[in-house]
């Protein structure tokens, strides 16, 4: 760990099929005070035939020190690393040659932020980005500052109205940001669930697996 990229040289862990044979893959990252193997237990109702999880580890179990709604400036360097993060392990998942189309981002929580900011600021046709008590971070939202095309990629925000962490408004900001970009976005807000996730968030997630599984047979 550097003081100016906080998340070098962190492991990441892979479980699932081996990248050698790979047909899809999801990078899951994690919340705050949580591990990257934590959420690879997490993601278990996804595990599939051919698909690879990778998900790299936060330095000291964070992406940011501070909160999802700061200045993401406040949140800097912190911030950059966790998107360099990002772009290390989609790196790696391109030398296995799995196409950026076959590879779903699932984040919850913190992971969930970050997950979003990178799709946003990266848009491409991916398989899927799944922000799972999560949105776009900062004081607020600012559409312009997102550019690009995601070309009709599946997007699926999911947040609890009970959720004490992450307020619905958010969501709903981060859809319309999602929308502009050419996302195919699904928002479901779940009534009386608090900061957590759902069994029909990994259905909808598992059936894009199945989607991208079944084409490659």
């Amino acid at each position: 760990m550097t003081d100016g990229d906080p998340h070098a040289d962190q492991p990441v862990v892979t479980a699932g099929a081996p990248a050698s044979v790979a047909d899809a893959v999801v990078v899951l990252l994690h919340g705050r005070g949580a591990t990257a193997q934590g959420v690879v237990n997490l993601a278990e109702p996804l595990y599939r035939h051919g698909v690879t999880f990778v998900a790299p580890d936060a330095a000291r179990s964070r992406w940011y020190p501070y909160s999802s709604f700061a200045p993401v400036e406040r949140n800097e360097p912190h911030v950059s690393s966790a998107l360099a993060a990002v772009d290390r392990v989609l790196a790696d998942v391109h030398e296995w040659d799995v196409a950026i189309e076959d590879v779903v981002l699932f984040g919850f929580s913190q992971g969930a932020f970050l997950a979003s900011e990178y799709a946003a600021r990266n848009p491409r046709r991916y398989g899927g980005v799944a922000a799972l008590s999560g949105g776009l971070l900062g004081e607020t939202v600012d559409a312009s500052g997102y550019t690009g095309s995601l070309d009709g990629a599946p997007v699926f925000l999911g947040v609890g109205d009970d959720d004490p962490n992450v307020p619905v408004e958010r969501v709903h900001e981060t859809r319309e940001v999602f929308e502009a970009l050419d996302g195919t976005v699904t928002e479901r807000v779940y009534e009386g669930v608090g900061h957590e996730v759902t069994d029909d968030e990994f259905a909808v997630v598992g059936s894009w697996l199945d989607g991208i599984v079944g084409e490659t047979d």
